[in-house]
Order: structure tokens, then C-alpha cells, then sequence
């Protein structure tokens, strides 16, 4: 897997919460990207090595530098150092573009379905840019949900690209947390909900054949996708983007405590596994600076052969065909024996 160090060119206030990172491209070896890809910011702190990926919010076709937008969290120790501690100038080492949430899962598209919520507007924020420069006949819907105006990222941008873009771009707002607001078709208030995707989609004749792309909490993801499905469209034209793993506790039947080995570059360690925690998490907190990136089930960055004992992943929303019987992919691994042993490949 590549490595890049990137040069942090620009630093912009997207709100209260939020700020983009703009990288100055490498001189001699441009990064190459889709929109709607992710990128893994490695970072140090308090001595122990990050990994975290973050979404593209720029566009490869329309923006020079590449851009990352990055949202404070209560407990986000990588967001809140990246929020607080990093400036102009800063080098910062990343991993390379990975993520198939791409505009070219489909092409070409006549009417697309962007939903997202919160800094789930990331990723959808560079696949309008994109297809709105590179795909003049597609139009583009966009339903964004928030707290309310103030935390609504790139609320500017998206104004800008709907008196830019008038019949191609459409944006419909909800705000959860408001006391009064005008409701209109541009604007709404509450959440967005299965009545609303019904009667938004009951303007469009041929419904079956759009594409929706979705970002956000998993219960929204859920929504959409099941409302979707009744209106027929079909399952092949549904994308989501993860960002965190989300494990229903009786998926953790049969979980063991377990003393795991682990070979990696030629050193061996013994970590103890409590039932609830995943082999990487573990690993990581005993300073093992194994790889990892999407931390969802979705890269290979942490891909492990299992030698001995018996493992189960957890969590994953894409099946993974491609792995070998005794591979695993140790941010979503948890242990069913007693002792385990692994080599990190």
C-alpha cells in the first residue's frame, strides 16, 4: 500500500465544528482519486500511532488541492487533535485513495439521490461536484438533514451550486432541532422519513431507474434503503458509505476471552482478548503498529492469516467473496476459542 506525506495548503472554517484541510498535491506524483473515496490520515499522539480515514470533499475534476472535511466529535481523539493541533504547513502522512462510493458504480445516470446527514454530506459533497461537471444530463437531488442552519456543513457551496446549476441540482434541508422554521419544498423540518422519500420520488415516472447514494447513521440508512425497496428500485442501484462498525450484541453469541499470538514482521506478541473487542482494537492498545484504515470491513489494510484456533467477523454490511478461508480482517475479527494465534500479513 502506498504512502504519501501531504502538505497542508489551506485551512477552512466550514462551521463551528468543522473544518476542510486542503493538501498541496505532490509535485512529482499527483495523487489520482474518484469522488467519493476516502483517504487515511495517519497522525501521532501522545506517542501512539492513528489511523483514520476521511472522505474526499473535493473533486478530482473541479478542485486543485485535495480536500478533506473533518467534523469535531465528543469523544473523536483523531477529529478533536485534527480540529485543535494541526495548521498551515503541517506535513501530515496519509495511506492511499480506497472506497468504492463512486459516481462510476453507474454510468450514465439520469436522475440521482444523494442522503445524508450531518458530515455524512462529505463524500456526497464531492460526487455533486464531480458529476455535475463531468455528467451535464444527470440530475441531481440532495437531501441533507441536520441539527439545524448553523451546523449544516458547506451550507454556501451547495447555495452556490443551485443558482449555478438550476435544473440540474436540487436541495431539499431538514432540521431536526429548530423552534420555528418556514417549511417549503426546499426546506423542511423534523427528520427525513419514509412519507417524505414516497412522495418525493412519486414526482419521477421512472423511479427504477435512479440511483441513490447514502451517508449517515445507520437507522437513516435503513430507512432509505427499505422505502426504496418497496418502491422498486432495485438493490443494484442502492450505495451506502460506512464509517463506523455497528455490531448488534447478539452477533457476539459464541464470542470468547481469548489469548491471541500474533506474528508481525517477524515478532511475536501475546495479547489477552476480551469478549466485545475486536483483535485489531486490542492490538492497537498494546502499541502492535499493525495497519489498518477503513476500520468498517470494507479495505484489507488489516488483513491477518489465521494459523490456529477460530475466529468470526462481526459487523460487516458487504460480503466479502474475496477472502481466502483462513483470511481475516482483524478490525471486525473476535475470537470463538480460547486461544487464537494469527500472522498480519
Amino acid at each position: 500500500m502506498k504512502h504519501y506525506t501531504l502538505t497542508i495548503q489551506e485551512i477552512r472554517k466550514e462551521t463551528k465544528d468543522a473544518i476542510t484541510l486542503c493538501f498541496k498535491q505532490p509535485g512529482l506524483q499527483k495523487i489520482k482519486y474518484q469522488a467519493g473515496q476516502y483517504i487515511t490520515l495517519i497522525v501521532k499522539i501522545n506517542g501512539r500511532k492513528y489511523a483514520r480515514p476521511y472522505s474526499f470533499s473535493s473533486a478530482p475534476s473541479v478542485d486543485a488541492t485535495l480536500e478533506i472535511t473533518v467534523k469535531r466529535m465528543p469523544d473523536g481523539i483523531v477529529s478533536n487533535f485534527i480540529n485543535n493541533e494541526l495548521k498551515v504547513g503541517d506535513v501530515v502522512e496519509v495511506l492511499e485513495p480506497m472506497g468504492d462510493f463512486t459516481s462510476n458504480r453507474i454510468n450514465p445516470i439520469n436522475h440521482v439521490y444523494l442522503w445524508g446527514v450531518g458530515s455524512g454530506i462529505t463524500p456526497l459533497f464531492s460526487l455533486i461536484k464531480e458529476i455535475l461537471h463531468s455528467q451535464s444530463n444527470t440530475v441531481i437531488h440532495l437531501i441533507y438533514g441536520n441539527k439545524n442552519q448553523d451546523s449544516a456543513i458547506f451550507s454556501k457551496q451547495l447555495s452556490h451550486l443551485k443558482k449555478d446549476y438550476p435544473t440540474a441540482f436540487f436541495l431539499t434541508n431538514f432540521y431536526s432541532q429548530v423552534d420555528f422554521i418556514e417549511q417549503s419544498n426546499t426546506i423542511q423540518k423534523g427528520r427525513i422519513s419514509t412519507s417524505f422519500i414516497i412522495q418525493l420520488l412519486a414526482q419521477h415516472k421512472n423511479v427504477k431507474e435512479s440511483v441513490h447514494y447514502i451517508c449517515g447513521p445507520k437507522d437513516l440508512k435503513e430507512i432509505i434503503k427499505s422505502t426504496l425497496m418497496e418502491l422498486t428500485v432495485p438493490s443494484s442501484s442502492i450505495f451506502s458509505e460506512e464509517f463506523e462498525l455497528v455490531i448488534d450484541p447478539i452477533e457476539l453469541e459464541g464470542v470468547e476471552d481469548s489469548k491471541v499470538s500474533v506474528l508481525f514482521q517477524g515478532r511475536h506478541s501475546e495479547i489477552f482478548v476480551p469478549k466485545g473487542k475486536s483483535v485489531l482494537d486490542v492490538a492497537l492498545d498494546n502499541d502492535i503498529d499493525m495497519p489498518y484504515s477503513c476500520q468498517t470491513g470494507n479495505c484489507n489494510t488489516c488483513m491477518a492469516k489465521l494459523k490456529d484456533g477460530q475466529l468470526k467477523m462481526l459487523g460487516l454490511t458487504k460480503k466479502r467473496d474475496d477472502l481466502a478461508y483462513d483470511e481475516f480482517l482483524l478490525c471486525c475479527s473476535y475470537p470463538l476459542t480460547k486461544a487464537i494465534s494469527i500472522e498480519v500479513i
